[in-house]
């Protein structure tokens, strides 16, 4: 179990870094973008059912729908036009609204210091919805309001005392570690 868990943060550092190293002009920044809009969820969602948090599953789930409905129901209602004229229906970022909404799910179920990562992720996407031109500034700040604030509405600390994380360096190499005790 442990080495699940670790895995699947160190994928998504990994992949992060990864990303973030590409050139930005032959769209792979949006393309990545593209990713952790599918891969945060993932992500979220396997950590709970890792740790066998059943409620922890519901109150993402129930977040997530949330999230979605109300982010897709600004952009119908609203149908503001994308940058460049790239299209329409703009209004608010629903790939900023998913990775913000997966992101402040981990910091508020299981704490600040877990959710690093999925937040760098969740900013890297925003920046990438900017860099594509498909959003300005406002549609993303309220795709990160709209996906924050859908977890608050569900979303309940998770009893803290069985988790850890960890960082080990020396001779140049960091290891992040996260431990969970029954």
């Amino acid at each position: 179990m442990l080495k699940s868990n670790n895995s699947v943060y160190l994928c998504l550092i990994f992949l992060l870094l990864w990303f973030s190293n590409i050139n930005a002009q032959n769209k792979s920044f949006e393309t990545a973008g593209d990713v952790f809009l599918f891969s945060v969820p993932a992500v979220v969602l396997g950590t709970t059912l890792v740790l066998k948090d059943k409620k922890g599953s519901w109150q993402f789930t129930k977040a997530l729908l949330t999230n979605t409905a109300f982010t897709y129901g600004l952009k119908v209602a609203l149908n503001k036009p994308r940058p460049f004229n790239n299209g329409d229906n703009a209004f608010p970022s629903g790939h900023t609204s998913t990775t913000f909404q997966g992101a402040s799910f981990i910091h508020r179920r299981y704490g600040f210091k877990y959710s690093i990562p999925v937040y760098l992720a969740a900013g890297f996407t925003a920046f990438s919805r900017i860099d594509a031109q498909k959003h300005d500034g406002w549609d993303i700040l309220a795709g990160a309001v709209v996906g924050i604030g859908s977890t608050y509405l569900f979303t309940t600390p998770y009893q803290q005392e069985h988790m850890e994380l960890t960082m080990s360096s020396g001779n140049g190499e960091y290891l992040l570690g996260f431990v969970y005790k029954i």
